[in-house]
Formats: C-alpha cells, sequence, structure tokens
C-alpha cells in the first residue's frame, strides 16, 4: 500500500478490530468530511473469489463514516483521545445504494463520506451521511445511510 503522510490511526475513533475493520487510515477528518483508505487483502472475511463483497463495502462505508461522528465520543474538549471508551454502533437504515463494481484483491480503495444530517442527545447520535466508494478515480460504490451511536 501507498505510504500516506498526515493520517489518522482509525481505532481512535471506532471500537472494531480485526477482523472486523474495514478501513486502514484516515486522511482527511473534520465535522463534516471524512476519507479513508482500505487495502482489500486475500485473507479477508468478505474477500470471495479475488474479489470484496458487496457487505464488505456497506461495513467499510459504516466504519468511514462513523469517523465523522465518532469524534465527539473518543477525544476529549482538548482534542486528545480518550481511553476505554465504550460504545455501540450500528447501520439504522440505508436509503440509497448503487454498486458499480468490486474492486479485486490487492486494490486499495478510498472512501470519502459526507454529514448530511445529525441529531445529538446527552448519549446518542443519530446521522444521515452520504457516501463513496473508488479505486483511483473510478467509482465503485455509493450509498446514503443512517447510522445510530450511543455510549455505553
Amino acid at each position: 500500500m501507498h505510504t500516506y503522510e498526515n493520517t489518522i490511526e482509525i481505532q481512535n475513533f471506532l471500537p472494531h478490530r480485526a477482523p472486523m475493520l474495514m478501513v486502514d487510515l484516515i486522511l482527511e477528518l473534520s465535522d463534516q468530511k471524512v476519507k479513508t483508505v482500505f487495502e482489500i487483502k486475500e485473507d479477508n472475511l468478505f474477500v470471495a473469489d479475488n474479489y470484496f463483497a458487496e457487505t464488505g463495502l456497506i461495513e467499510n462505508a459504516a466504519q468511514t463514516c462513523s469517523a465523522i461522528v465518532g469524534q465527539t465520543f473518543f477525544l476529549d474538549d482538548k482534542n486528545e483521545v480518550k481511553e476505554d471508551v465504550g460504545i455501540i454502533g450500528f447501520i439504522s437504515g440505508i436509503k440509497k445504494i448503487n454498486i458499480h463494481k468490486l474492486p479485486k484483491v490487492g486494490e486499495v480503495i478510498r472512501t470519502e463520506a459526507v454529514l448530511n444530517s445529525r441529531f445529538d442527545s446527552d448519549n446518542y447520535c443519530i446521522c444521515t451521511m452520504k457516501c463513496e466508494t473508488f479505486v483511483g478515480e473510478e467509482i465503485l460504490f455509493e450509498t446514503e445511510i443512517n447510522l445510530f451511536i450511543q455510549e455505553k
């Protein structure tokens, strides 16, 4: 995989760990946008017949999107990573999905997401995000999803 500068470890914003971690690095992160990369490896749970399956693309999109909202739960007032944060999160709805092409083993996908709307309460967040996944400049996947994230 290409070496990237100024990246953020996705583990700082997600409770996921291998083998369910479907994002390698965050390239860019703000309150409204996120860009991630993920190398498709042969031993990935969602690889079949040398292709990354649709469910893998959906999980990659959800993990990418949750990094935007995850900041709220995983960073303190000084923007430092909190230790031992317990959250649960899940896709509460998929409004739209278009799969144009599946990536192959060995390819690196780039996923970009934008926050459309967000509702916060004291210990949970509901949000809607638009997400696209690419290999190079070729679009593979588009979705608009709702996420629910809550502190344990």
